[in-house]
């Protein structure tokens, strides 16, 4: 009988960029629409400001994403190759080190240097990049991944508040952009949590909070300069 199980770790790299993205261009919009309202400006300023809010997170999310993870492979690749040459310098020292690991994990001392010992026959480098440094292909780094789905949430989610910026009136844009947001935000938790397997309720609470937060520490400011101006 064939037991398949369904794992959700495959999905972190895009996962975490996509939320991440979508998140922030909902709040970081919502915000500088709500600030740039609150300090009484006319409704085509505050569309402008959106606008180019839009486009500048979304790349700016991209570039930063992308010189970010780049950096953690540049990590991954330097620690394989330090790996690679202890392997070739050090085989005896590395393998007592890896049978270390296994016993560490609850293996007895001698089946602990039979596994180890297996393992390095078949894939030394492997078994030690697995084992001792925790890099998984599945875990691994990708740049442009993580660029582009940062890039791309980001766009899908300022064009959440900039669309009920556009249709609102003036003296209900600020509550309406607000309200809107916060379900939105609300409904994003809720989807990236189920995705990663989490609590539904918890995450949902978790980005609505601080969005609500972001949102209402913009509006203060944008009141507080639109008066003094």
């Amino acid at each position: 009988m064939v037991h398949n199980e369904m794992h959700r770790t495959h999905r972190i790299g895009w996962l975490r960029a996509a939320v991440l993205g979508a998140n922030d261009g909902i709040v970081s919009t919502a915000s500088l629409l709500i600030g740039v309202a609150a300090a009484d400006s006319g409704h085509g300023a505050v569309m402008l400001a959106g606008v180019a809010g839009l486009f500048a997170g979304a790349l700016s999310m991209a570039a930063g994403e992308y010189v970010s993870v780049h950096s953690q492979a540049d990590t991954e690749k330097a620690d394989i190759e330090l790996e690679r040459k202890h392997l070739a310098d050090e085989p005896e020292f590395e393998l007592r080190e890896l049978a270390g690991i296994y016993e560490g994990r609850g293996l007895e001392p001698d089946l602990a240097l039979q596994v180890a010992e297996q393992l390095m026959a078949h894939d030394a480098l492997a078994a030690h990049t697995r084992d001792e440094l925790g890099i998984t292909e599945t875990l691994s780094a990708n740049p442009l991944q993580a660029a582009g789905f940062s890039a791309v949430s980001f766009a899908i989610g300022a064009m959440l508040p900039l669309a009920v910026a556009f249709f609102s009136p003036g003296p209900l844009m600020i509550w309406l952009i607000a309200s809107s947001s916060l379900v939105f935000l609300t409904l994003l938790g809720g989807i990236a949590a189920r995705a990663g397997g989490a609590g539904v309720v918890t995450g949902a609470v978790r980005v609505l909070f601080w969005g609500a937060i972001a949102m209402g520490a913009t509006a203060l400011v944008g009141k507080l300069f639109g008066a003094a101006v």
